[in-house]
């Protein structure tokens, strides 16, 4: 397999050669393996590459493949998995070095559904320490950077999975979406993220941040790969006590790339304030393109935008501290400056505080509800920034200094205060050649409509034909 193919390599394209037996998953490995080799050093993705187990797992494949035994179109997939899911042998860092030696004895419930389907674990990824943050700047394992340009921020918590899928590193890779850490990657570096409804994938076996706000989901080259990722890592699973007893489709089929008739909802406050004059234009640009393939787009209003915000970040906070009060109280010292200061606010909330912000998100989703019985989908900006240097720390919208974590959540965390299904998917990039993402999002548990608009967009509209010229 030449490099090129790998740069512009699919799951659904890559998996039809490996089931024809056109391409081995050795030489699928093999090619992957020797684009971390050569990108690594430069993007920082992975804190543990697995390149011996990764070519053991692929012999073992390709051996099965051949006796008859195809396990379906993820078998001889290589797959990147953020560092905080349990790994069975394979040290789960959380990024952090208080985790630097933590070899889990069993898989994560994710882990385990994608092995069992035949993907190939080639590394565990960088990402913001303990997915407390929204940069992926990590001082114990170095920062993770964009491949569109070095010198910018890959976004986070997730960044290192984003990294690797947009520098051709892994066919699918998983991430955690605490307040955007799947979606606000996948903007900054232009790839697919799925936030899937809160209880649709198990967190078993993942390392928590914030008990009622986190989700697992896949980050992809496209929205065809990630439906159908999704179709083999949800379900219910009573090892997860979020986790809903809600049926699983086959989400790649519902791909019809028809949305004559779909009703659009576009929020007509919060989403389009603080934004970057090119990201707005890039959004709306989009919206445009949904209405030619034959949607009705229509405006929304959804109260209470400001409170939810709020709330949602209390929450988090407070969550956060709890989760880590252990190594808060014990090992400060070990944990980063930004975290630590985040653990420090959130130990000061009081009960009142927290019970007040539940309160609000309960009005807040149903709020929601209220406008998605209007529309079918929302759709808003992915992230109203590009992604921001290393070293910035504020970003200049309508004439305020915002803080860079402020600006890159502000899109994305009230969906994981609703629990709603999200998806952030690719409409270009900005002057400076940074990617631009849109974000749709839908009822709960109707992955299938938000997965069918974003496929139908890319299908139609704007299919990425160019990735990062890293090599």
């Amino acid at each position: 397999m030449e490099k090129l193919e790998v740069k512009m390599a699919s799951i659904t394209s890559l998996s039809e050669l490996i089931r024809k037996k056109e391409i081995s998953p050795v030489e699928v490995i093999n090619a992957f393996l020797e684009r971390i080799e050569a990108v690594q050093k430069k993007i920082n993705a992975f804190i543990t590459v697995l390149e011996r187990e990764a070519r053991q797992a692929a012999k073992q494949a390709e051996d099965e493949i051949v006796k008859g035994y195809y396990r379906g179109p993820l078998h001889g997939i290589p797959l990147a998995a953020k560092d905080l899911f349990f790994t069975r042998g394979v040290k789960t860092t959380c990024g952090s070095r208080i985790l630097s030696d933590f070899v889990p004895e069993k898989n994560a419930t994710v882990i385990a559904r994608l092995m069992e389907a035949g993907t190939i674990l080639i590394g565990k990824t960088n990402m913001h320490e303990f997915a407390f943050g929204t940069t992926s700047l990590n001082n114990h394992y170095g920062h993770a950077r964009n491949p569109w340009n070095v010198e910018h921020m890959t976004g986070g918590s997730s960044g290192g999975s984003a990294a690797a899928m947009a520098g051709s590193c892994a066919l699918l890779a998983l991430g955690t979406d605490t307040g955007g850490s799947i979606r606000i990657p996948s903007a900054l570096c232009g790839i697919v993220g799925l936030k899937p409804t809160f209880g649709r994938v198990s967190k078993h076996g993942v390392y928590p941040l914030c008990w009622s706000l986190d989700h697992p989901g896949p980050m992809t080259r496209t929205v065809a790969d990630a439906a159908l990722a999704l179709s083999f890592i949800a379900g219910y699973d009573p090892r997860d006590p979020c986790s809903k007893d809600m049926p699983v489709v086959d989400y790649y089929s519902c791909l019809t790339g028809d949305i004559k008739g779909v009703r659009v909802g576009v929020p007509d406050t919060f989403y389009f304030e603080q934004i970057e004059p090119e990201v707005k234009a890039g959004v709306e640009k989009a919206i445009d393109g949904l209405r030619d393939l034959g949607a009705e787009v229509r405006p929304v209003h959804i109260p209470d935008l400001d409170e939810a915000s709020a709330a949602t970040l209390l929450i988090l906070s407070s969550e956060a501290a709890s989760c880590l009060e252990k190594f808060h109280r014990t090992r400060p010292n070990d944990i980063g400056d930004d975290v630590r200061a985040r653990l420090d606010v959130g130990a000061l909330h009081l009960a009142t505080h927290y019970v007040k912000a539940q309160r609000i998100r309960r009005i807040v989703q149903e709020n929601f509800s209220r406008v998605l019985m209007q529309v079918d989908v929302l759709v808003t900006p992915g992230v109203s920034i590009t992604a921001p240097m290393l070293e910035e720390s504020t970003v200049r919208l309508d004439d305020d200094d915002v803080p860079v974590g402020v600006a890159l959540t502000r899109s994305t965390r009230i969906y994981n205060l609703v629990g709603l299904p999200s998806v952030s998917v690719p409409v270009g990039f900005s002057q400076a050649g940074l990617p631009i993402g849109i974000q749709i999002a839908g009822r709960p548990f109707d992955e299938e409509m938000v997965l069918r608009v974003a496929d139908a967009y890319e299908r139609h509209i704007y299919q990425p034909s160019r990735w990062p010229g890293l090599s």
